[in-house]
């Protein structure tokens, strides 16, 4: 078992702290730090970033070759801490001989503690994971009601602001499907910082919201699917989304999955908020302005080739969502395409 402590207050305190307990390079871009390590103790990336309004974030894709503790301490405030699972899982507990609380794939987590108390996480060897911290007050701030870590705070403690706190929410595939989006970015400088930023808004929306709708559904009943479903719909988006031009059918997506047929509409109306034959079209047309954009196909072999048998059905889609047929789509693009 290694132990490893990092402070929360700055961003850079993290990144020095995990690089010297687990070596590797860091990079560095205007609050951004990438950390990679390969090595016999660990292999994989930390990555991280700081913000306006005194938000933060830390993720974790690494696996490890020991079991690790990482304590992880503010020692000037008290920070709010949402906690998100992609892969693997870990506990968590307050102190080194506190209570373990899991934390599974999928999952949501929300924490705080008193003012220097440990919050431990505790990842399992040889089990890749992936874990988002998105850290709001890690700076001590004038107490202002408009600003967003007061406001957050509120949100969960009316009273006892800094009294210890953890929730494990429900399982939530939209916020992975953002965080894939985070990591997505490209850019550098201010411009990645900035879409960086946006992003991490609106997953930091969602965990809030996540903990609104469980406590919602404690009072009535709800159609939940179990992880094991979770995973297998989020199997097969990422099997449509990178090959929406073959011929899925409900009783072929069912039988790949072992779902059944309403599972699966269930899944995909929770996760994507379409039915899985609207998320099937969906991607075609995604898929279809790329080509129309990086291709030289003309319109006709372009609705064939990605699953459409109706030129003018696609034509009406396609314009639903981008406003214009798909061919002033291309010559938008470029003015001397011709298109057939």
């Amino acid at each position: 078992m290694k132990i490893v402590t990092i402070h929360t207050e700055k961003i850079q305190n993290i990144f020095e702290e995990l690089n010297a307990n687990f070596g590797g390079n860091v990079t560095f871009d205007v609050d951004d730090y990438t950390l990679e390590v390969n090595n016999n103790f660990a292999k994989g990336f930390i990555s991280g970033a700081s913000f306006n309004d005194n938000i933060s974030y830390v993720q974790f894709d690494m696996t490890f070759s020991v079991d690790l503790k990482l304590n992880v301490i503010n020692g000037i405030s008290s920070p709010l801490y949402f906690a998100y699972c992609s892969k693997g899982n870990l506990s968590h507990s307050f102190g080194i001989h506190g209570e373990e609380h899991k934390l599974k794939t999928f999952q949501t987590a929300i924490v705080t503690s008193k003012l220097n108390q440990d919050n431990v996480l505790y990842f399992e060897k040889d089990k890749k994971t992936k874990f988002t911290l998105i850290i709001v007050g890690n700076q001590p701030e004038p107490t202002q009601a408009n600003s967003l870590n007061q406001m957050v705070r509120e949100t969960f403690f009316q009273e006892n602001l800094n009294e210890e706190f953890f929730y494990a929410g429900s399982y939530n595939l939209k916020i992975s499907e953002k965080i894939e989006q985070l990591n997505a970015v490209t850019q550098t400088g201010i411009v990645g910082n900035l879409l960086k930023e946006g992003i991490l808004r609106i997953i930091l929306a969602m965990e809030i919201q996540q903990h609104t709708d469980d406590l919602n559904a404690f009072s009535k009943e709800t159609n939940c699917l179990t992880l094991r479903e979770m995973e297998e719909i989020k199997e097969l988006s990422e099997i449509i989304k990178a090959n929406p031009e073959e011929a899925f059918t409900i009783k072929s997506l069912s039988k790949k999955s072992g779902l059944s047929p309403n599972k699966l509409q269930e899944g995909f109306k929770m996760i994507h908020n379409r039915t899985v034959n609207d998320y099937i079209t969906h991607m075609r047309v995604l898929k279809a302005e790329i080509l129309i954009r990086t291709s030289d196909l003309n319109i006709s072999e372009i609705v064939y080739c990605i699953g459409f048998t109706s030129r003018s059905y696609f034509s009406k889609i396609f314009k639903q969502k981008f406003n214009c047929s798909p061919k002033e789509y291309k010559f938008n693009l470029n003015p001397l395409a011709i298109t057939a």
